[in-house]
């Protein structure tokens, strides 16, 4: 993987009253392909999935997908007012969640940020409220 900007990325969740953030800083690829952009980076303990890689697709505002790939496998499919089932690995075994996306707001190519907030579910029991801030730079 070609690392080719910074990124700043802040994950928040809620669980009833109690809120976890976690932010991590790091290297990662950035590109556009058929009107997506796509960014990848791999995983550090701050993430609690080390050794797995990340990527986030993104097209302008409706849909997006983050997909870990490696100690942990998962696909999470968002798209505005919709909701989509999902796996979900962890290390102890995958789960079928629910995710209902609330926002996607993406200027990475204005101006190196992504926002997304969704709703996560099991067995149609709430889990957790999301949600992902991600700045962005190139590198030189």
């Amino acid at each position: 993987m070609k690392n080719n900007v910074l990124i700043s990325l802040t994950s928040i969740q809620w669980q009833e009253d109690e809120k976890n953030e976690t932010e991590l800083l790091t290297k990662a690829n950035f590109k556009r392909e058929n009107g997506w952009d796509i960014i990848s980076y791999e995983d550090t303990s701050a993430t609690g999935f080390e050794g797995s890689v990340t990527t986030i697709k993104v097209d302008n505002c409706k849909n997006a997908s983050i997909t870990r790939e490696g100690s942990a496998n998962s696909v999470l499919s968002l798209e505005i007012g919709r909701k989509h089932f999902c796996q979900y690995g962890t290390p102890y075994g995958n789960l079928q969640i629910g995710v209902y996306t609330h926002a996607i707001e993406n200027t990475l190519a204005e101006n190196g940020r992504l926002y997304l907030k969704y709703t996560l579910d099991l067995n149609s029991s709430y889990l957790s409220d999301n949600e992902i801030i991600m700045t962005m730079q190139a590198q030189n």
